[in-house]
């Protein structure tokens, strides 16, 4: 009898797919993040903020990625943006097969820069590869600074880590060097950024980083 491991089957194809859509996103200089984190976390309130901050400098496109409704994708849409919502039909991930669907439904000529709102969890979107450039996860204080232990995948997989609704920083409990320590012992290249879409406090450093990076894509 042979024993067929068919989540490891599913990931190697699908990383086949993701490598091959990355390098023709690099053809065409569009720099596509993948933005991961946990429901309520603010990943739609930080998109609106940066999307106001840096519109006017680079062409950004939306990807919002939800089992069921279009309520952020028509939210990020009244800010002028090209956005599309993907339903993902009871799936609580993306992968590349999907992402690129999405793109294509996007469909607006080259685009500098693509955010990818993942379905919001912490642990399928890990696992897939969506194709993109880089991967962001969102952490918001309310949520506590314990996350590293009990997510180590999304941390060890992230390029960086926004630290979200500082401004509540006097209400709960979280120590953003522990959770920094944390989640650097599981990637020590991990950028973390401490951040509030409401005070703007971070945003800057964060939205650096950011030009930053699209403009890498774009030599």
């Amino acid at each position: 009898m042979k024993i067929i491991k068919l989540k490891e089957t599913i990931t190697a194809s699908n990383d086949r797919d993701a490598e091959v859509l990355r390098e023709e996103l690099r053809g065409s200089h569009t720099l596509l993040i993948n933005l991961m984190a946990s429901p309520g976390a603010g990943k739609t309130t930080l998109l609106e903020r940066t999307i106001r901050d840096v519109g006017d400098r680079v062409r950004i496109g939306i990807v919002e990625a939800d089992i069921d409704s279009d309520v952020d994708a028509r939210r990020l849409a009244e800010l002028g943006v090209p956005a599309v919502q993907a339903h993902t039909n009871g799936m609580c991930h993306m992968d590349a097969g999907m992402t690129r669907t999405a793109l294509t439904e996007l469909g607006f000529r080259e685009p500098d820069l693509i955010f990818l709102e993942n379905v919001g969890n912490l642990i399928c979107p890990a696992e897939f590869d969506t194709g993109a450039g880089r991967n962001v996860m969102i952490l918001s204080v309310p949520e506590g600074d314990d996350k590293p232990l009990k997510y180590p995948l999304m941390f060890t997989k992230s390029d960086v880590l926004l630290i979200t609704k500082t401004d509540t920083m006097g209400v709960f409990d979280f120590d953003i060097g522990r959770c920094t320590e944390r989640a650097r012992k599981l990637n020590p290249e991990l950028l973390v950024f401490p951040v509030s879409a409401k005070t703007g406090e971070g945003i800057e450093a964060w939205e650096e980083w950011l030009l930053g990076e699209t403009a890498k894509w774009q030599e």
